[in-house]
């Protein structure tokens, strides 16, 4: 199967000081798969948090499969990520801080049809901070300019 659904959080980066990532599996129902398939969802909103042990993926947005019957999910439920105890033990004592969060960065398909996602241990930026990137993002792009014109 070709690895071609790669659904980002552009936001993300822009946002966040990204410290640690991880790659869970995601609980999904049958049209839930069959829609991220076909590119229809989107995880610009959703955050992720921990609760009885587990970590969850909330307001993350599935786009109702258009080809089903009656019997279809719901567009922005909660879902159930797949990691390992040692990566809750780590997100959870992670998560006890202020200011820390988790987020989705990326969700993709791999080989064996397994839809992932790429979640983040986060901390928020100050507007200075974002400022600061902006202007690191426009003098590269002024430097790549005067070395194609050269």
């Amino acid at each position: 199967m070709k690895n071609q659904i790669n659904i980002k959080n552009k936001k993300a980066r822009f946002e966040y000081h990204l410290l640690e990532t991880f790659v869970a599996g995601i609980v999904l129902s049958g049209t839930e798969i069959k829609s991220i398939r076909n590119n229809k969802a989107s995880i610009l909103e959703a955050y992720c948090v921990f609760d009885k042990g587990e970590v969850w993926i909330r307001n993350m947005y599935i786009n109702a499969y258009e080809n089903s019957s009656f019997y279809n999910h719901k567009p922005r439920g909660d879902r159930k990520l797949l990691l390992n105890k040692k990566e809750i033990a780590k997100i959870e004592k992670f998560l006890k801080d202020k200011g820390n969060t988790l987020i989705p960065v990326k969700m993709f398909i791999t080989d064996k049809g397994w839809a992932k996602m790429e979640i983040a241990c986060a901390k928020g930026k100050k507007l200075h901070d974002k400022r600061h990137d902006l202007k690191d993002k426009d003098d590269k792009r002024e430097m790549d300019r005067a070395m194609k014109n050269r």
